[in-house]
């Protein structure tokens, strides 16, 4: 009797374990189904929201990617909540849950947070659009994308930058489409001994004949400094933004022709050292001020020996050079001469 009813018992529990089995089973295929419908809904959504919003004339593209991946990360929470829901879990404890894990995950990737709220500040003020030109701290490329996460960029030399959009927020951003218009500053350099005012009619007749430098502001030509080596000029001209790098490659290679052709010279940077007779002296082997009758304490002789050996081939003999009148106030002074 007690057999029959251990066998019972255990035909009762391996019926129960096994409808547990086919309903967690059935419970299970249901819960990857969701899942994966969720996804394919997700995918499907964004790319129909941006088609969509990309149809509408007037619409800002920089709004398009947050606006998208806002809908794809709602579709996957709400998928996530029903997945969990099929299990017998409650949403009240879902919500609980996932408040809880929220506070976690915010304490634990607080840059993460950092940027999604750069992002959206980002997108709020607009200190710069999708491709617009822009320099980010250094970096300069057009923006392809804003994110939630990050900004994405491509660099003049077509390299991708993903750039974290709070690094964006605290670093000074120079936006070069902002405006219409540039103006371009070019430095000219002129020789000390060129007419200075022939060189600006020769760079203001090549502004008058490129159309496309505005005249309003009117274009300048001035003299911008006294440099080491040349007479610096400055040419400031606006021009259209999308014509601001043309122009000045043209403009750089026009100058250069022109002012040939006047005879006005580029100088190349130089310097003019000036050394003491009695240094000349020494180097020359001739002997310095206290050189004594019949001995050489500068290591040579008059000759321009040093140390009674013959100077060897190539190596450098000065003479000195008599100063110009009026020049140091009486103090002695010359130039070098090989």
């Amino acid at each position: 009797m007690t057999e029959n009813v251990d066998v019972a018992a255990a035909a009762s529990l391996a019926t129960v374990l096994a409808e547990k089995a086919v309903a967690f089973s059935i419970q299970l295929v249901l819960a990857f189904a969701l899942l994966f419908a969720g996804l394919f809904l997700a995918r499907i959504a964004t790319q129909a929201l941006r088609s969509r919003l990309e149809k509408i004339k007037g619409f800002d593209p920089t709004l398009i990617p947050i606006l998208s991946q806002f809908v794809r990360y709602t579709i996957l929470i709400l998928t996530m909540v029903v997945v969990l829901s099929n299990f017998g879990i409650q949403t009240t404890s879902i919500i609980a849950v996932l408040g809880a894990a929220g506070l976690a995950i915010g304490l634990a990737l607080q840059g993460t947070l950092q940027n999604v709220a750069a992002g959206i500040m980002l997108l709020i003020i607009r200190p710069f659009r999708a491709n617009d030109v822009i320099d980010a701290g250094g970096t300069v490329g057009t923006v392809n994308e804003i994110g939630l996460f990050m900004t994405q960029l491509t660099t003049p030399q077509g390299v991708y930058v993903a750039m974290p959009n709070s690094q964006l927020w605290s670093n000074k951003i120079i936006n070069f489409s902002a405006n219409d218009r540039r103006r371009l500053d070019l430095p000219i350099g002129i020789s000390y001994d060129d007419d200075i005012d022939e060189a600006i009619a020769v760079v203001k007749g090549l502004i008058a004949k490129d159309e496309r430098a505005h005249e309003t502001p009117e274009p300048l030509v001035v003299v911008r400094g006294l440099g080491d080596s040349s007479v610096d000029l400055e040419m400031r001209v606006w021009v259209d933004r999308q014509n601001f790098w043309p122009f000045q490659f043209d403009m750089i290679r026009s100058i250069k022709l022109a002012l040939d052709e006047a005879g006005i010279s580029i100088p190349y940077p130089h310097s003019q050292v000036v050394l003491s007779d009695d240094f000349v002296k020494c180097m020359n082997g001739s002997g310095g001020p206290d050189d004594k009758p019949g001995g050489n304490p500068g290591g040579g002789d008059a000759g321009g020996r040093e140390g009674g050996k013959p100077r060897k081939r190539g190596q450098l003999a000065m003479k000195p050079v008599p100063p110009k009148p009026g020049n140091g106030k009486g103090k002695k002074s010359g130039s070098t001469a090989v």
